[in-house]
């Protein structure tokens, strides 16, 4: 099932170059998130914290103001005062304000004494009473009461709609009377400021994940279209270069079969006439008795066996066979041996025993690049002295032809750049590079292939000659 789905070329290199721009682009949302909630949540507690320090104050000036008012009969009496008493209860029990405001009193029994908005828990002990979060409401009034001052908080019943609502209550303790006495406020607009400032964050968080989604989708798009407009552009070479390619080939097996057309016609073909002229005249030397038959029948022998050796040649340079059963060097040896009596230029060929073979297209590689060099020297060059020298070294192993010509100023371009050309490629193909030097001294021509092409020892052991390439 999974065997089927195969990625393309094209959608391999979208996922390489989107898939580390998402995932850098989602780590970069997810640690701005973060950043942006904890900033705000230091900036929400701060705020949560003034207003709560706002609303705690306004209870404290409550209750002051509260306790000057009642100050002078609570200051001059007696714990058992119950006059002053009943004239503080007055006074607490008058002083409400705003819409739930009101002052309440506890004795540290839990006994209810005023409660001006909430009149049925006057005179009921309220030591147990608890809100819906399980707080023991009273006990901690008159615990804090016994402290001295404090601030409580705690749910309560709104006086207005009797639904429970957060309330902060400071409360001060009369000691001589064992009273609770105090006032709170409820602080849902502290909340609800707090609640809106939450919800602006996520808000705020929100926008910025999908302006953060909308720029990697925006990234990605770019991504997809310069990668398909590269796409088509890299398609549209490699057909270029490919045409380029077919042409060179076919050039390159015109001008073979050319090369070994006019072998043909100007070597055995020559030679072939003039065995078959040999043997026409020896035969009409025979049939007339002529002593001159058994001459002219060896002449046509010769010719045949020269016609035999030029067989040998031309397939010698089509395939070597010493390339393939002694290797590198001995193939170039007898090359450089052949060039030289072709030709008459002196040609020394040097080399040093390889510790590792090449392997075969870098074998096949190096004698081309050699019977090319020599082609080229022969037919443009005008050289005297010819050096051929082939070595294995730790980067891999040389190849240099080098001659006394005249170097490549006075040959025609289109003949040598084909030449250098095939060089070229073949060295492409291998991965290794080639260095062609000219001057009016004559050319070098070295050509490297890399280490990766020459075999371990135990795979180039043979029996065969050590001066194997």
């Amino acid at each position: 099932m999974f065997a089927c789905f195969r990625l393309t070329y094209g959608q391999k290199l979208f996922l390489l170059a989107s898939l580390p721009l998402v995932l850098a682009v989602s780590a970069i949302a997810l640690l701005v998130a973060q950043q942006a909630r904890s900033l705000a949540e230091r900036e929400i507690h701060g705020l949560e914290t003034q207003l709560l320090a706002a609303k705690k104050r306004e209870l404290r000036n409550y209750v002051t103001q509260a306790r000057n008012g009642f100050y002078f009969v609570y200051g001059s009496a007696a714990p058992d005062d119950e006059i002053a008493k009943t004239q503080v209860l007055q006074i607490l029990a008058a002083m409400i304000y705003g819409e739930e405001g009101f002052f309440f009193v506890y004795d540290y029994d839990g006994q209810n004494l005023v409660s001006p908005r909430q009149t049925d828990l006057i005179n009921t002990n309220q030591w147990n009473l608890t809100d819906s979060e399980g707080t023991f409401v009273v006990q901690e009034f008159i615990e804090t009461a016994r402290q001295g001052a404090g601030y409580v908080d705690h749910l309560w019943p709104k006086p207005s709609t009797g639904e429970e609502g957060r309330m902060v209550t400071y409360v001060l303790g009369l000691q001589d009377w064992r009273w609770a006495v105090g006032t709170g406020v409820f602080i849902d607009d502290v909340l609800g400021s707090v609640a809106a400032s939450r919800a602006e964050v996520e808000a705020r968080v929100q926008r910025n994940f999908i302006y953060i989604g909308a720029i990697t989708l925006g990234a990605l798009l770019l991504v997809f279209v310069s990668g398909l407009v590269l796409n088509l552009r890299e398609r549209r070479l490699a057909d270029a270069k490919l045409k380029q390619l077919t042409q060179r080939v076919l050039d390159a097996q015109e001008e073979e079969r050319g090369r070994v057309a006019r072998e043909l016609h100007d070597g055995i073909s020559q030679i072939l006439v003039g065995v078959k002229y040999a043997l026409d005249i020896a035969r009409r030397r025979v049939m007339s008795g002529d002593p001159r038959a058994e001459e002219t029948l060896a002449k046509g022998a010769d010719h045949l066996g020269q016609a035999i050796n030029e067989v040998r040649r031309i397939s010698r340079d089509l395939r070597p066979g010493v390339l393939d059963d002694l290797g590198l060097g001995p193939a170039i040896k007898a090359l450089a041996e052949e060039f030289r009596q072709r030709t008459g230029i002196e040609t020394e060929f040097t080399t040093v025993v390889f510790r590792n073979r090449l392997d075969q297209e870098a074998k096949i590689a190096l004698f081309r690049i050699a019977q090319e060099a020599l082609t080229n020297i022969e037919r443009h060059s005008g050289a005297s002295h010819v050096s051929i020298d082939i070595r294995g070294h730790r980067a891999g192993a040389t190849l240099r032809v080098a001659d006394n010509g005249t170097g490549m100023r006075d040959t025609p371009g289109a003949a040598r750049g084909i030449g250098l050309r095939n060089m070229q490629e073949r060295m492409d193909q291998l991965n290794g590079t080639l260095r062609v030097l000219s001057s009016r001294d004559g050319t070098v021509i070295e050509a490297q292939v890399p280490l990766t092409h020459l075999l371990p020892p135990e795979e180039s052991a043979d029996p065969q000659p050590k001066a194997r390439a």
